[in-house]
C-alpha cells in the first residue's frame, strides 16, 4: 500500500487556516445570518429569517436600539450611582448610632457594677452593724446575769459549807470546849438566814432579729430597668391643635405618636424627643414635653410674640415626619379687644393662626419692655431693702455690654440657656445646640470652650445649666442625655451623676455644704446630691400644689441654704429648706409688679434679694428674701427676648441668657 505523502507546502497551508471570528450581530435564531433590527414587542433581535415571525410586529434598526438601550442603562447608572451618598451618609449615621449604643452598653454596664458594688457595700456595712449591735446587747445582758450567778453560786457556797459545820457539830458531844465554836456557828447561820441573795432574774433572754427581707428581696428582683424603645423618627408623627393653631400668650398643645419601623404604634415611654419652636432668624421658644408612658406625648408651648414660627420635632436628633412644621402666630391687639363683647368674641377666635406662609398683621413686638407698660421703680443704691418707689419711667438703660450673635462659632450661640458666674471672675454659658461650655472674663472677653457632641460619659447631647462647685469643678445639667456631668476647671470630664435617675435635667446650683442641687424639667423634682454622686434627698412632683412643680426651671441658694425655685408653668418662685419643705410661695400669672408669665433664671444678692427673669414678659424683675417686688432692671433700650439663666457676677453685675437674641447681657446691679 502506498503512503501518501504531503509536501511541505500543502501542509503547511492546511495548518495556517483558521476560523473567521464570529459577527457581533449575528442572529442568535439563526447561523451565519446578521441581525439588523430589533422587535420592541418582542424585545429581541432579528434578522431576515426571523421577519417571517414578527411580520406585524414593530421593528426598529438594531443599531437605534442598541443606542436606546445604551441611553437607558447610563441612565439607570447615573441613578444608582447617586444613591452612594446618601447610602455613605446613611452608614456613617447608623455606624455612628452603633458606635453611641455600644458606648451606652458599656456606660451602663459600668453604673450596674458600681450601683451594686455600693449595695454589697451597703449590705456590708449593715450586716457588720448587725452583728456588733447584736455583740454589744448580748454582753450587757450576759454581764448582768453571769454577776447575778455568781453571787448566787457564792452565796450557794456559803450556806453548803455553814450548814455542813453545824451539822457536824451537831454530831459531836456537847462540852464547854465546842461552846464558843457552836456560838460563832450560831451567828453565821443567822446572818445566811437573812442574807439578801438575788434569787430573781434580773435580765430576760430575748434576744431576736427582725430582719424585713420579703420587701427587700421584692425590691431587689425588682430592682433597676433597662429603658429602651422601638420608635423610629421616619415613621413617627404629629397631630394637635398646636399645629394648626396658635396664638401670642396661650398655651399650645402638639401630640406626638411614637411608631416602630414597620409603622406600628410604640406602646411604651422613654423615648428622647427634643421640640423647639423657633424663628427664621434662629429664636427659640422653651416649652415643656410630657411623656404620657404610652407611647404618645404632649409638647406644650407658649409663643410670646407674633410673626412666622417653625416648630421642630425630633426623635433620636432626627425630624419625625412632617417636620419641621411652618406656623404663623398672630395675636389680638389691643385695639381690637376694647369692642363690644359680641366683638370680642369674633375677634379671639379670627387671631387664631393656621399654618401659612403669608406674614402676620400687627406690629411685631421684640419683647416688653418695663419702661413702655410696667409701673416697676428704677432702683437706686438704696433701693433694695427699703419700701418700693413707683415711678411712671424708668431712666437709663441698665447694659453694660452684650456677647454673641447666632451661630456655631466662638463667641457665638445656638440656644444658649444656662448661666453661671465663678468666684475667680468668669462667666460660663450653657450653649445647648452647640453641645458646648462657653467661659469669658467678666469684661466679656472670649477665653475657651469645651464640649463634644454625644451621648457617651464625657460628651454633651443638650447641656441646658451650669454651675461652678467651690472646689473649681464645672457641673453641667444634660437634659437629653439625663445626667449631670462634671468636668474640672479646664474642661477635662471627670464623673457623671445621677444616671438612671433623672429624667430630663435643666437646671444646676451648689449648695453651702458643696451639694449639687439638680432641677429635673420634666420628672418635676429637686434632686440632691454628693459631689460623688450618691443621692441625698429629692422632693416634688407634677402638680400646682404648694410642694408640686410644673415644668421647673433653674434653681438658686440662699445664705440660709434655702432653695429657690423657678416653677416655669405654674408662674411663681417657690423656696424650700434643704429638706424639701416649704419656706415661701410667690408670683402669679401676669403682666404686673412681681406677676410672672414663665420665670426662668433666678440668683440670690449678698443681701438675700432674689433676682428672677420672667421669660414670657421678657425683663428681670427683682424680690427682697420674703418675696415682696421691689424694682426691675432696665432693659428698654436693647429689649431681652425670652430670658434663661440668670447670675450674678463676681463683681456685682447681672448676666444673663438672651436667648432670643442669640446672645448674653451684662447689666449694672447696685446692691
Amino acid at each position: 500500500m502506498e503512503a501518501h505523502q504531503h509536501s511541505p507546502d500543502s501542509s503547511s497551508e492546511e495548518c495556517t487556516v483558521l476560523e473567521a471570528p464570529p459577527d457581533k450581530n449575528a442572529c442568535p435564531q439563526h447561523a451565519g445570518k446578521v441581525a439588523d433590527l430589533y422587535c420592541t414587542d418582542c424585545e429581541c433581535v432579528l434578522c431576515e429569517d426571523c421577519m417571517s415571525d414578527h411580520d406585524e410586529h414593530p421593528t426598529i434598526p438594531l443599531s437605534q436600539a442598541l443606542e436606546q438601550h445604551r441611553s437607558s442603562l447610563q441612565e439607570r447608572l447615573g441613578a444608582v450611582q447617586n444613591r452612594l451618598p446618601q447610602i455613605s451618609d446613611a452608614l456613617s449615621f447608623i455606624k455612628e448610632i452603633l458606635q453611641q449604643l455600644t458606648s451606652q452598653r458599656a456606660s451602663i454596664e459600668e453604673d450596674i457594677q458600681s450601683s451594686f458594688e455600693d449595695l454589697h457595700k451597703q449590705l456590708d456595712v449593715r450586716k457588720s452593724v448587725l452583728l456588733m449591735e447584736l455583740e454589744v446587747t448580748y454582753g450587757l445582758k450576759q454581764k448582768v446575769l453571769q454577776a447575778q450567778v455568781d453571787s448566787l453560786t457564792r452565796g450557794e457556797g456559803d450556806i453548803v459549807a455553814t450548814c455542813t459545820q453545824s451539822e457536824e457539830a451537831l454530831a459531836g458531844e456537847a462540852c464547854v470546849a465546842s461552846l464558843q465554836a457552836e456560838r460563832e456557828l450560831q451567828e453565821k447561820l443567822g446572818e445566811l438566814a437573812g442574807l439578801g441573795l438575788p434569787c430573781q432574774p434580773e435580765e430576760n433572754d430575748q434576744l431576736d432579729l427582725v430582719l424585713e427581707t420579703d420587701g427587700l428581696r421584692k425590691s431587689i428582683h425588682n430592682l433597676g430597668t433597662i429603658v429602651t424603645t422601638s420608635a423610629v423618627a421616619s415613621q413617627s408623627e404629629a397631630m394637635g391643635a398646636g399645629l394648626e393653631q396658635c396664638i401670642v400668650g396661650h398655651p399650645a398643645s402638639v401630640t406626638i405618636v411614637t411608631r416602630d419601623k414597620s409603622g406600628g404604634a410604640c406602646k411604651s415611654g422613654n423615648a428622647i424627643l427634643s421640640a423647639e419652636v423657633f424663628t427664621p432668624d434662629g429664636s427659640i421658644v422653651d416649652g415643656e414635653i410630657v411623656d404620657h408612658k404610652n407611647g404618645t406625648y404632649e409638647f406644650v408651648y407658649i409663643v410670646p410674640k407674633e410673626g412666622d414660627f417653625s416648630l421642630a420635632l425630633r426623635l433620636y436628633d432626627q425630624h419625625i415626619k412632617g417636620s419641621p412644621f411652618k406656623l404663623t402666630v398672630n395675636r389680638v391687639l389691643e385695639a381690637e379687644v376694647e369692642v363690644s363683647p359680641s366683638t370680642t368674641t369674633a375677634t379671639s377666635s379670627a387671631a387664631y393662626a393656621t399654618p401659612s406662609t403669608g406674614s402676620s398683621e400687627g406690629a411685631k413686638r421684640r419683647g416688653k419692655s418695663p419702661g413702655q407698660k410696667k409701673k416697676g421703680s428704677k432702683r437706686a443704691s438704696s433701693a433694695l431693702g427699703t419700701p418700693r418707689r413707683k415711678t411712671q419711667n424708668p431712666i437709663e438703660d441698665d447694659l453694660i455690654f452684650r456677647i454673641g450673635t447666632k451661630g456655631r462659632n466662638k463667641g457665638e450661640f445656638t440656644n444658649l440657656q444656662g448661666v453661671a458666674a465663678s468666684s475667680s471672675g468668669r462667666i460660663l454659658i450653657a450653649d445647648s445646640n452647640n453641645q458646648c461650655v462657653q467661659v469669658f472674663s467678666n469684661e466679656g472677653e472670649f477665653k475657651t470652650r469645651f464640649g463634644v457632641r454625644g451621648r457617651s460619659p464625657g460628651q454633651l447631647q443638650r447641656p441646658t445649666g451650669v454651675a461652678v462647685h467651690p472646689s473649681g469643678d464645672i457641673i453641667i445639667a444634660d437634659y437629653d442625655n439625663k445626667w449631670v456631668s462634671i468636668f474640672s476647671c479646664d474642661g477635662k470630664f471627670k464623673a457623671k451623676l445621677g444616671s438612671g435617675r433623672l429624667m430630663g435635667p435643666k437646671g444646676v446650683s451648689v449648695d453651702q455644704n458643696g451639694h449639687v442641687i439638680v432641677v429635673d424639667n420634666k420628672a418635676c423634682t429637686v434632686f440632691i446630691f454628693q459631689l460623688t454622686g450618691k443621692l441625698i434627698t429629692k422632693f416634688g412632683s407634677r402638680g400646682n400644689g404648694d410642694k408640686q412643680f410644673a415644668g421647673p426651671h433653674f434653681a438658686a441658694v440662699n445664705k440660709n441654704n434655702e432653695i429657690i425655685v423657678t416653677d416655669f408653668h405654674n408662674h411663681s418662685v417657690k423656696v424650700f429648706t434643704p429638706e424639701g419643705e416649704l419656706v415661701l410661695k410667690f408670683g402669679s400669672n401676669g403682666e404686673g409688679n412681681g406677676q410672672f408669665n414663665a420665670p426662668t433664671g433666678v440668683a440670690v444678692d449678698v443681701n438675700g434679694n432674689i433676682i428672677v427673669a420672667d421669660w414670657g414678659n421678657s425683663r428681670i424683675q427683682v424680690f427682697d428674701g420674703s418675696g415682696s417686688f421691689l424694682s426691675y432692671i432696665n432693659t428698654s433700650a436693647d429689649p431681652l427676648y425670652g430670658p434663661q439663666g440668670l447670675a450674678l457676677t463676681s463683681d456685682g453685675h447681672v448676666v444673663v441668657a438672651d436667648s432670643g437674641n442669640h446672645c448674653f447681657k451684662v447689666y449694672r446691679y447696685l446692691q
